[in-house]
């Protein structure tokens, strides 16, 4: 058994609790260390329980909270070389909890096997994860310019899928972001539009996965009907029915989402 629970999802910030009930794990920690704790304790999850902070990259939406984090809790961090650098540039001591790895590496967290990929970002060495328990899987996979090979072998076979629907490209075309930002997001290491989204998620749907959270939504240039109605036509165009074959939502930018279990 393997359970999901976005706590934050967006540009304002991203945290994620995987659990297989006695094993439980954050993908990334940007929003407050008291606002997560708080999210945790009504879930069910005493914050000092915690077996790992995975973190995707060193970006602030993704870190906000990790330097309180170790700080009062202590709790291990795993990172990617090249993000572990990062990170400890920017929070004392935090060498003392970090383990770092090589992003294609396996390793196992508590009663989970986590698998790493690398993802194309503007960043150090980002990467996504699987989190593996009881023979089910979940992949969380946001903050990618594109689809690699090594992201597609990463998120297949995972029962449950958290990806990347970022933006409408036409919105944030026409939108006020400077055009540095509009080309870094629309670049090879920015972040994936509702169209590329769905595509990522049709193969994982042809491959198995049976429930679908579309995640880090632009505030600006997305919004979550619109990236629910671009996915759900490319799936339902496809043959695959929604509420039958898949469950899709979207996750809340900045409260705790649906408690998913696989």
């Amino acid at each position: 058994m393997v359970e999901v629970c976005t706590l934050a999802s967006g540009s304002s910030g991203n945290c994620l609790l995987v659990s297989d009930g006695a094993t439980h794990i954050l993908v990334d920690a940007g929003i407050s260390c008291r606002r997560i704790t708080t999210a945790l304790k009504a879930l069910g999850v005493a914050p000092e329980t915690l077996a790992a902070v995975l973190v995707t990259h060193e970006h602030t939406d993704h870190i906000a909270g990790l330097a309180t984090m170790t700080k009062q809790l202590s709790v291990p961090v795993y990172a990617s070389r090249g993000t572990g650098r990062q990170l400890c540039y920017r929070i004392p001591f935090l060498e003392e909890v970090l383990h770092t790895f090589t992003p294609g590496e396996c390793f196992p967290v508590g009663g989970m096997e986590v698998e790493t990929f690398p993802t194309p970002h503007d960043a150090a060495e980002s990467n996504g994860y699987a989190l593996t328990a009881g023979g089910r899987k979940a992949a969380v996979v946001t903050d990618l310019g594109h689809v690699t090979e090594e992201v597609r072998r990463g998120v297949r076979g995972a029962e449950l899928l958290v990806a990347e629907a970022n933006h409408d490209v036409e919105w944030l075309q026409s939108g006020s972001y400077p055009y540095f930002l509009k080309s870094r997001i629309l670049g090879d290491r920015g972040h994936l539009s509702n169209e590329a989204g769905a595509e990522l998620v049709w193969q994982s749907v042809e491959e198995g996965a049976r429930t679908v959270v579309l995640a880090h939504l632009s505030q600006e240039n997305n919004t979550p009907q619109r990236a629910y109605d671009v996915v759900r036509t490319t799936l339902e165009g496809r043959g695959a029915r929604i509420g039958r074959d898949v469950v899709l939502e979207v996750a809340p930018r900045a409260q705790t989402g649906t408690r998913y279990r696989i």
